[in-house]
């Protein structure tokens, strides 16, 4: 089953879109620029999204870690 047609799974996806954005965008700040459009201006945004709600992110990537270990 595709991750669009299982909320669990696009769920995953969305946060592992945010910590590697985040991680990429610390590491290499070129790379993700706010003026870029396109995929680039989006993978920048998930990126702005785990730098302001980093605590939130964390906690989401928790539950999510837990949900599938119990599952």
């Amino acid at each position: 089953m595709s991750a669009l047609f299982n909320f669990q799974s696009l769920l995953q996806v969305i946060l592992l879109l945010i910590c590697t954005c985040t991680y990429l965008h610390s590491t290499a700040p070129a790379l993700l620029d706010n003026r870029k459009s396109g995929a680039w201006g989006v993978f920048w945004k998930f990126a702005r999204i785990g730098e302001r709600l980093s605590p939130y992110v964390a906690i989401g990537c928790f539950v999510m870690a837990f949900n599938i270990l119990s599952s």
